[in-house]
């Protein structure tokens, strides 16, 4: 080795040498000046990475090739790789790498290579063909795709059928006081009515979910009407006729309006909550079974004592729920005798 050094050393310090020294340098200097003059400059930017590099290839396929990075046919590339690099201006190649998911739809499941953003996009871009009735399970259209993510898309069918159909008319009963019971009179004829109905079946991954129907009227349905007498006819206990519209089955119990009961004449002279003086004739009711105001006529079931008689829906009373009444006697004594009985309330026909 130091023989070969003292040797080029001998030849470098000759004419001859020193010629072929120089003719090096201007050999290395032009090539240099070569490549600085025929060299792209390339920012390639694969998945977020990004690399700068300078190149005299002449497409992005060669500097690609150059840098060592493979695009797979699923991948997304910005710059097609026969497309050739420009010496005046920067060249931008993006890279997207495509990733795996997975998809089901209409009872078929296949593995989707993707580089799109979003769910919505990934299908849209794809083979896999999606309806406006389709839509997306556990998963929306916006969501990020995320390698080896489940996609389900559920296949909507919606079967829509329009017919007439006739609508029967109701028969509406209006009770009239002034009739007597069991006739009837009829105030208005019904008529049925007709729509258009349609019908939409709702059908997901073919099993029916829903089932609607929506109306259009073309002809309106009229209700009939028929007046239905209430008026009935009872003979009391001691033989007078009485006109009554309802009769009312219920419990009656009892109170005196008199303060001591030792004291017979010590008598509550207070009002009724219709301002009626309380006394007998005047019995409390529950509003909902009897309408106050109304005129009665109490009849005692089952015992052999006399009728409580008529009498006027006076007054209510916080204990007074239902079917149970209660009458006012002027004595305490009455009271005691009546405790709780099974009674019939007539209610009284106006005149």
């Amino acid at each position: 080795m130091a023989d070969v050094l003292k040797k080029f050393k001998k030849a470098l310090l000759s004419g001859t040498g020193i010629f072929i020294f120089l003719t090096i340098l201007v050999i290395t200097g032009f090539a240099t000046g070569v490549f600085a003059d025929s060299a792209k400059r390339v920012t390639i930017i694969d998945s977020g990475t990004r690399i700068e590099t300078a190149t005299t290839k002449s497409t992005v396929g060669g500097v690609l090739k150059e840098n060592g990075i493979r695009v797979d046919p699923g991948d997304f590339l910005s710059t097609p790789q026969d497309t050739k690099l420009k010496k005046d201006k920067e060249n931008n190649i993006v890279i997207k790498r495509a990733v795996p998911v997975v998809v089901t739809a209409g009872g078929r499941t296949v593995t989707l290579m993707t580089y799109q953003d979003t769910v919505k996009a990934a299908i849209m871009y794809s083979p896999i063909e999606m309806d406006s009735n389709d839509r997306f399970d556990g998963v929306t259209g916006d969501d990020p795709i995320i390698e080896g993510m489940d996609i389900k898309i559920v296949r909507v069918d919606e079967q829509i059928t329009t017919s007439n159909v006739t609508i029967p008319y109701e028969v509406e009963y209006v009770r009239n006081n002034g009739m007597q019971r069991g006739e009837e009179t009829i105030v208005r004829e019904g008529n049925d009515g007709l729509v258009e109905r349609e019908e939409k079946v709702v059908i997901e991954d073919g099993i029916e979910v829903s089932r609607t129907y929506t109306d259009k009227e073309i002809i309106p349905v009229v209700s009939k009407i028929i007046e239905s007498g209430t008026l009935a006819t009872h003979t009391t206990s001691t033989g007078a006729t009485i006109k009554y519209t309802d009769k009312i089955p219920l419990d009656a119990v009892s109170y005196s309006a008199v303060i001591d009961s030792s004291d017979p004449d010590n008598v509550i002279y207070g009002r009724t909550y219709l301002g009626y003086t309380a006394r007998r004739g005047v019995i409390a009711v529950d509003p909902a079974v009897i309408p106050l105001g109304s005129k009665v006529y109490i009849e005692v079931v089952y015992d052999s004592i006399e009728d409580y008689g008529f009498a006027v829906a006076g007054d209510i009373g916080s204990g007074i729920k239902g079917y149970v009444i209660d009458l006012c006697f002027d004595s305490f004594n009455e009271t005691l005798n009546w405790g709780r009985r099974k009674v019939n309330v007539y209610i009284l026909a106006e005149d």
